[in-house]
């Protein structure tokens, strides 16, 4: 079974999705073939993962027609001002379509980057736009200054920071939020919170399932990766139960309010200066 969640532009998405970032070569073929035929519609990855090449090949090696998977990819930021940035990506994933495309950060020149994500959804390169990471000035500035509203946007989210700087704003936009490192990258101390264990016993679940059943019930997209077969597997089985609304409740109060990822001078300057590894060939 796959939940999809509906976009302001009326494209559908699934809700659940496969993330690939830090998986490379052979491993990441198989574990894109794997997870689209174990539960999953929609693969997630990056120009700056440095495996859109091996994505792709993956993506054929599942022996799903283009129609069958969704595929999801975001612009790196020395990108943001090659007018041929979404062209080679294209290539890379080895697809005429790509159906979700975002700024994967707020440095650089983003508004220009934006309207390229503009151009390429009016040709039906693109079939929605978004951006990451992106704080609520900077979106709203893309709303001001560019044409189409994003789509989407994807921010650290989990229960110790339900996405809490930018939740409201993207819920009036109608701006869909999508989780990356929806476990809180892993944390030990999120996955054995009192209240994780105690519905995993409950329903006969991991806590970890526990946890991505929440961000299904939160209307979260979210897109957890692994390198496990098992444990890919099992992230996509969240769909045979359901939470109350007094569990959801209980949730609430883990609600730490500090996200783990920390922006900083030195960080947006290395984002806005690292060229992604196949940038010298092209």
């Amino acid at each position: 079974m796959t939940n999809f969640i509906t976009l302001n532009n009326g494209y559908q998405i699934p809700q659940l999705g496969f993330g690939t970032i830090q998986q490379f070569g052979k491993q990441i073929e198989d574990n894109v073939a794997f997870a689209l035929n174990h539960g999953y519609q929609l693969i997630d990855t990056a120009n700056r993962y440095g495996n859109e090449v091996e994505v792709g090949k993956g993506l054929k090696q599942s022996g799903l027609k283009r129609e069958d998977y969704y595929l999801e990819t975001k612009l790196g930021p020395t990108l943001y001002e090659n007018d041929q940035a979404i062209g080679n990506t294209l290539k890379r994933l080895g697809v005429d379509y790509i159906d979700v495309m975002i700024l994967h950060h707020p440095v650089n020149n983003y508004i220009y980057a934006y309207k390229m994500l503009e151009k390429a959804y009016k040709e039906g390169k693109i079939k929605a736009i978004g951006l990451s990471n992106f704080q609520v000035a900077q979106i709203q500035e893309i709303i001001d200054q560019c044409e189409i509203a994003p789509m989407i946007m994807q921010v650290e989210c989990h229960p110790y920071y339900p996405a809490e700087h930018v939740y409201d704003f993207c819920k009036k936009n109608h701006i869909q939020l999508q989780s990356w490192y929806p476990l809180g990258h892993g944390n030990s101390d999120m996955l054995k919170e009192a209240i994780f264990v105690e519905l995993a016993k409950k329903y006969h679940k991991s806590t970890v399932q526990i946890i991505l059943r929440w961000h299904l019930q939160m209307g979260f997209g979210l897109v957890p990766g692994s390198k496990s077969l098992d444990h890919i597997e099992a992230n996509a089985q969240i769909f045979d139960f359901k939470l109350t609304d007094e569990e959801m409740k209980e949730i609430e109060k883990v609600n730490k309010h500090i996200p783990f990822y920390k922006v900083t001078k030195e960080s947006l300057q290395r984002l806005a200066t690292t060229k992604c590894n196949f940038e010298e060939g092209e």
